[in-house]
């Protein structure tokens, strides 16, 4: 059976903040988060015992794993750095020194073997937690979640377009519904608001309002090779599909569901897998859907949509065998809403969604 976990996060979240903020120097050395080489997923962070476990595919060497990002408390900081080598084979030790110099918190990170077959952690979307704002995001907590969504761009016009669903009792669902943003909005070309829920983290100091995903960094680490992905949906789209000026277009509104794994390293990003699926037609109860992925460069008759903009794949004999470091998962209601166009009332539905390897 299912677990669900909704609960409310306001006072320990809020404590949290005066805790790390309090004026003078902090004595908190926090790890936040940290990517290393060959990741496989999201790290395991144990604040309370300072223990951090990451996956690492078997067969790599665990002696010559790279920092690729480290976060810690505000004004901390660490024997180790972005870019710094470090030793897995038994654990390694990170020192972080708090902001008031004095403040000395060892850290030690370990490596695990990661699953052949992987899974996207709460991708039944039945976990999801409360922020102070009073909104839910999901996730067991913002620290831990891979997932993010529009929510804290739109929280600033009191608009929350992603909410959890209850389908039955112990069964959660993620509900997407692309809202109008107002008159005062529309009038500055910025007229809806299309709900979204991906994979990666949501930035507050790169929120641009005329750009929805200059705040969004997508992707969280894995290292499978799915063969496609299923997951079940509804969707209805709106009446009115317009542009941002406001003007009804031809076509109508449609949702995009879909799968990118890249890899990542010094060089920059390459498309590794492509599972892309867009609809405008109406599915009012909620229905299987399984895309399947496709390895390497897609063929010319593929939609551009689904094409990397920059036209970066990983190479055609790499693609055979080659894991990725990233994957990318992203539904809306709207599949232009990054442009301000859509139907105002389209409603997407996702649940269940899992990874298939045979």
């Amino acid at each position: 059976m299912k677990k669900v976990l909704l609960y409310t996060a306001i006072i320990p979240t809020v404590f949290s903040c005066i805790q790390e903020d309090f004026f003078g120097a902090s004595s908190f050395g926090e790890i936040k988060s940290i990517e290393v080489s060959n990741q496989a997923s999201q790290a395991k962070i144990n604040s309370g015992s300072k223990n951090i476990s990451i996956e690492i595919p078997g067969g790599v060497d665990l002696t010559d794993i790279k920092i690729k990002s480290l976060t810690l408390s505000s004004f901390a900081s660490a024997d180790k750095l972005a870019g710094d080598i470090i030793d897995l084979t038994d654990s390694a030790l990170i020192r972080v020194t708090a902001e008031d110099k004095v403040s000395i918190t060892q850290w030690t990170i370990k490596a695990e073997v990661a699953s052949n077959n992987p899974q996207i952690a709460n991708s039944d979307f039945n976990l999801w937690y409360q922020m102070p704002e009073g909104y839910y995001e999901p996730g067991e907590s913002a620290e831990s979640t891979v997932w993010g969504t529009g929510n804290p761009g739109t929280k600033l016009l009191g608009l929350f377009a992603t909410t959890p669903l209850e389908i039955e009792d112990e069964n959660r669902a993620a509900r997407m519904e692309t809202l109008y943003n107002g008159d005062l909005a529309a009038g500055f070309g910025t007229p809806i608001s299309a709900a979204t829920i991906y994979t990666g983290k949501f930035d507050l100091d790169k929120i641009n309002i005329s750009d929805p995903q200059a705040a969004i960094d997508f992707g969280t680490p894995f290292s499978g090779r799915p063969k496609s992905f299923k997951v079940k949906y509804a969707f209805v789209p709106g009446a009115e599909n317009k542009d941002k000026q406001g003007n009804p277009l031809t076509y109508r509104d449609a949702c995009d569901i879909y799968l990118l794994l890249e890899v990542r390293n010094d060089a920059g990003n390459k498309r590794l897998a492509t599972a892309w699926f867009r609809n405008e037609n109406t599915v009012e109860n909620l229905t299987d859907l399984n895309v399947p992925l496709i390895y390497g460069e897609l063929p010319g008759d593929a939609p551009e949509y689904a094409k990397p903009p920059d036209g970066r794949y990983v190479r055609a004999d790499s693609a055979e065998f080659i894991l990725p470091t990233h994957l990318i998962f992203v539904a809306t209601s709207s599949f232009d809403g990054a442009n301000f166009a859509g139907a105002v009332g389209s409603a997407l539905i996702i649940d269940d969604l899992e990874l298939m390897y045979e």
